[in-house]
């Protein structure tokens, strides 16, 4: 077996790499400083172990909102630069309003300034030296892929989009014809060179993406059986697909669907669903009692950019094909589909200009914890759709419907992960992340999604 001369990091690990390393430069920075000046409002010890733990908690919660572990953002130093801003500011600023769980606040203000720019100066430092030797290049995971001739396109440009430090250079066509295209930086290689080309090229893994079984001839088999002997890794290419983009790739297993998608036990487990349950019972009491307050201001803004009623209802999909009636504030004009159904679109003029504010802060959305309360739907979830879309989509994705196991949400995995979708092709996408969140349904994802979603209205990005 030959040694990998490279560095890298799996997506998970790289998060878990900066979670870490982030809690440990802001406390080995705070104890220099407690060293070197006379700072007493933050001092690392035995008695005060749980200001620490307070703080690398909001750290981590408040950089979930802010991005910071979005290896996107991560890995560009405008980016985590504001990410980086906003997360120090608003820990500072709730970590020493928290005086119960945290110091006192000190009576000379400098203790603070110094506090803000340790905090802030370790992430920084760190994070650039993440992005110039952790985040660069040298870095790349190598990889050969085995698949047909025409699938090749799609499969390097999905995976280059989610993970840009993930890369095929060489193919083996698995049906044996030599390909039409030549693309950049992938080397077409024959069969009987995969493994010196393996040996030579520091290969990371071998990804086999046909789905024409028929297609792994005898002699390829033999080749891919002598690799994974000698210690390297074989990966079948759904596999790669869901770790990377987080994904099913329904496009992809097409009728063997089935085979890669067990359901998440969640979806049937009482404890978990009790507890869902009465989480979703207060955030909707706490949901309605905001909605309430805000109601005033919404009609004001209804008067002059937004005339007609104040709520609207409208017929949407439920958990197993149930219809229901959905509530939410009016974004649109009157008669908005006098000629009849379409997909709301990014840029819809239907959309009344505080319609539109509306729709971007989320705040359309506060009636529907009316239906949460009713039970026809849940905090996280599929978005539900309306049932001439779902009779249309389904025709086109025969899994589409597969959605409907579980409640729909006011939130979702494909909601903080996607754009707004106004195609059949959108469709698709956001199909692949909520049949992504039914099989990996837990607790862990549905806070990231809460987290997510804050950040989508902290960043004005609802559609």
């Amino acid at each position: 077996m030959t040694s990998n001369k490279k560095i890298h990091f799996e997506i998970s690990e790289r998060k878990i790499l900066l979670k870490i390393f982030d809690q440990l430069a802001v406390l080995l920075t705070l104890y220099l400083v407690s060293l070197v000046f006379n700072f007493d409002y933050f001092r690392i010890s035995l008695t005060h172990y749980s200001w620490f733990i307070v703080l690398a908690l909001y750290l981590h919660v408040f950089g979930n909102v802010f991005e910071m572990y979005n290896l996107q953002v991560a890995s560009n130093y405008y980016q985590i630069i504001k990410s980086i801003i906003l997360t120090t500011s608003t820990t500072v600023l709730v970590y020493i309003l928290t005086p119960f769980y945290t110091p006192f606040l000190p009576t000379n203000r400098l203790q603070i300034i110094l506090f803000y720019i340790a905090i802030f100066t370790s992430l920084l430092l760190w994070r650039f030296f993440y992005v110039a030797f952790m985040a660069s290049h040298r870095f790349v995971k190598q990889s050969i892929i085995v698949c047909d001739n025409d699938q090749l396109q799609d499969i390097l440009l999905e995976l280059q989009k989610a993970d840009p430090h993930y890369r095929f250079i060489a193919h083996v066509s698995s049906d044996g014809l030599k390909p039409t295209v030549q693309f950049r930086n992938v080397s077409s290689i024959a069969l009987n060179d995969l493994e010196h080309f393996v040996r030579q090229n520091s290969i990371s893994e071998i990804v086999v993406a046909t789905q024409n079984t028929n297609n792994i001839t005898a002699d390829l088999y033999s080749q891919l059986l002598k690799l994974l002997e000698n210690g390297f890794i074989i990966r079948e290419y759904t596999q790669l697909y869901e770790n990377i983009t987080q994904r099913i790739p329904v496009h992809y297993v097409s009728k063997d669907f089935y085979r890669y998608f067990p359901f998440s036990r969640n979806n049937h487990n009482r404890l978990y669903l009790l507890v869902v349950r009465v989480l979703e019972v207060i955030l909707s009491l706490v949901g309605l009692g905001i909605m309430c307050i805000i109601i005033p201001f919404i009609l004001l803004g209804n008067l002059f950019a937004n005339k007609g009623k104040l709520f609207y209802t409208q017929e949407r999909v439920g958990q197993n094909g149930v219809p229901f009636k959905i509530y939410k504030f009016r974004t649109m004009v009157k008669n908005a589909e006098a000629h009849g159904a379409v997909f709301a679109s990014t840029n819809d003029v239907r959309v009344t200009p505080f319609g539109k504010f509306l729709r971007r802060t989320r705040i359309d959305e506060f009636p529907q914890f009316i239906n949460i309360l009713k039970g026809d739907m849940a905090i996280i979830g599929p978005r539900p759709e309306r049932p001439v879309f779902v009779e249309e989509i389904a025709k086109v994705m025969p899994f589409y419907e597969t959605r409907h196991v579980v409640k729909p949400g006011l939130t979702g995995w494909a909601q903080v992960n996607y754009s707004y979708g106004d195609s059949i092709s959108d469709s698709l996408m956001k199909l692949q992340y909520d049949l992504y969140y039914i099989k990996h349904r837990s607790l862990y994802l549905d806070i990231n999604i809460i987290i997510k979603t804050i950040s989508t209205v902290v960043f004005y990005r609802g559609q």
